[in-house]
């Protein structure tokens, strides 16, 4: 079972990397295979939503971690032997040179001594003491004890094998048994994924989170921050069923959005059975993760930005009307229209919110006057980043607090920059 989640999501989270900066998935990827990276992503693109599987994939990476397991094949060898056994598989190669006496016999000798490692990592591997594993492993050590595979541990890894006996190989291995070879090089793929998962949780010291069913609804992140910054500053939230709403304030720069992708993040990359940047966290596993948090304009049926927050706001709606539990963020509803109407709408939407009890939601506003309506209902908490004024400079601590901020002061910003001074005499401050 995959959890719901789309594109706005992954943008807002910055997962994979866009032209100038880099991306969540980047700081996961360590693998040492193509095939690794390829199937890193796939589970950046598809979370998790049975518990089950998501503390089975923790467990397994959280095992690697503690023995500080290195990825025990040779990168160079698998090279080899994915030129060799994935010769023509392109579907835009559509007539592929064949292989040459030489290319074969290459691609058999390294696929034979990859299957002996296979097998003697599979045998007295770091995998044989780990239980989660235990199914995937008996599987793929009957698939290499198959009687037709049987000459292949007869030979000397790295032996030399005569033409008769490369060619009698290459026609088992690259055509009767390419199927099962494929499922071998899949289980590579997999156990360099866990590995160079594994290397990051000891590296970054991440935790891994402690999953709850589905219902529980608490989400509790001790010293959550964003991975991506140098000197981050840590942050505590919980959330449950009697604060399934989270209205969070705070001046320009004082670090809402920074702190958003933070436990967004957190939660997300939680659901995939990975550890987090943060000193502890709980999570009631959800159906689905929401976020907006940088709409853009849908100029391709041309929409207005406040028509495009309030269709994001319908298909969230719509799948809290078909009964899923989803993690919803917000930075900032209706910020497309005027003052009045997003005054009215933050507190509608918001209120409606706090009725799906099943669910929890972010929701940051510059409108603090809405908390005042707000405050109408018990499980609606209230959360600010602080401003702190050093005579006209603000200064921010990027750490939450309860309550509701006043912080105003985008004027003293303007001021500090000589916007004023500049349009009124045109010299630059």
């Amino acid at each position: 079972m995959f959890l719901l989640t789309d594109d706005q999501t992954i943008e807002d989270l910055r997962l994979f990397a866009k032209r100038e900066r880099t991306g969540i998935y980047d700081i996961y990827n360590n693998t040492n295979t193509r095939g690794g990276e390829m199937l890193l992503e796939k589970m950046f693109r598809n979370p998790l939503s049975d518990i089950e599987e998501i503390n089975r994939r923790a467990g397994i990476i959280a095992s690697y971690a503690k023995t500080g397991t290195l990825f025990p094949f040779n990168a160079s060898l698998l090279d080899s032997v994915e030129k060799y056994i994935l010769h023509g598989d392109d579907a835009h190669e559509a007539k592929p040179a064949t292989l040459g006496d030489k290319e074969i016999s290459t691609g058999v000798t390294a696929l034979i001594e990859l299957l002996h490692a296979v097998m003697e990592f599979i045998q007295n591997g770091v995998i044989a003491q780990i239980p989660m594993q235990e199914a995937e492993r008996k599987t793929i050590l009957d698939l290499l004890l198959l009687p037709a595979l049987e000459p292949i541990f007869r030979e000397k890894p790295g032996g030399r094998i005569s033409f008769g006996a490369v060619t009698a190989y290459d026609m088992l291995l690259r055509g009767k048994e390419r199927d099962k070879i494929n499922t071998v090089l899949q289980f590579i793929y997999q156990t360099d994924v866990y590995i160079s998962v594994a290397q990051v949780a000891n590296n970054r010291k991440f935790v891994f989170p402690v999953a709850h069913p589905r219902g529980s609804n608490i989400l509790k992140a001790e010293g959550v921050y964003h991975p991506e910054l140098k000197e981050p500053v840590a942050n505590d939230l919980h959330m449950h069923a009697g604060k399934s709403v989270i209205f969070l304030t705070g001046a320009n720069m004082a670090g809402k959005s920074t702190f958003l992708r933070a436990f967004s993040t957190a939660v997300y990359i939680a659901h995939m059975g990975f550890p987090v940047a943060a000193r502890s966290m709980e999570f009631a596993v959800m159906d689905g993760v929401l976020t907006t948090i940088n709409l853009p304009d849908n100029l391709g049926i041309g929409a207005s930005h406040f028509y495009a927050e309030v269709l994001r706001v319908k298909k969230v709606a719509a799948e809290l009307g078909a009964g899923k539990s989803l993690f919803v963020l917000f930075d900032e509803l209706f910020r497309g229209t005027n003052v009045k109407d997003a005054h009215e709408g933050t507190v509608a939407v918001t209120m409606a919110f706090a009725g799906k009890k099943d669910s929890l939601f972010l929701i940051s506003s510059h409108i603090v006057e809405a908390g005042n309506e707000l405050k109408k209902r018990p499980n609606i908490g209230f959360q600010y980043l602080p401003t702190r004024m050093n005579g006209t400079i603000p200064e921010y601590t990027y750490t939450l607090e309860e309550g509701i901020t006043d912080d105003r002061h985008g004027m003293v910003i303007i001021r500090n920059e000589g916007i004023l001074e500049s349009l009124a005499t045109g010299k630059k401050k």
